[in-house]
């Protein structure tokens, strides 16, 4: 089945957290947390953890991300968590990646399994969708 939704970022916090040994590279590595909030059929809130290495000036990096999701996808309620990834060369993206973590979903979305993907129209509206099952 495929659910679709919009999200907006609530709260983006870099944080202080450096991977040990500090290895300079040509591209800083940061590690943020998010709070994105969800309309349409996925509809909820999740947390994040968000690694990056990328340069702000050009916009060319990529980034890893880890979502804890909670709420509803069609009307299913369960929180289950979701991986993402993705590079861009500052006007692109490429090397998308998406997938629901396996046995990760609970209360309704127990059993959830499949992959999906997010992106942003030329208005900025953020998108999210699944394909997805679930398995009881």
């Amino acid at each position: 089945m495929r659910a679709t939704g919009t999200f907006s970022v609530k709260s983006f916090t870099p944080t202080s957290l450096t991977p040990e040994p500090a290895i300079t590279t040509a591209l800083p590595v940061g590690v943020s947390t998010m709070e994105k909030h969800f309309e349409g059929a996925i509809a909820g809130r999740s947390a994040t953890l968000f690694t990056a290495a990328f340069d702000p000036a050009t916009g060319v990096g990529t980034y890893v991300a880890m979502e804890s999701f909670e709420g509803s996808v069609d009307g299913n309620d369960g929180a289950f968590n979701f991986v993402h990834s993705a590079s861009t060369s500052g006007s692109d993206q490429s090397a998308q990646f998406f997938s629901i973590v396996p046995s990760s979903g609970t209360g309704q979305l127990a059993g959830i399994s499949g992959a999906g993907g997010m992106g942003i129209d030329r208005d900025g509206t953020h998108r999210i969708w699944l394909d997805y099952e679930i398995i009881r």
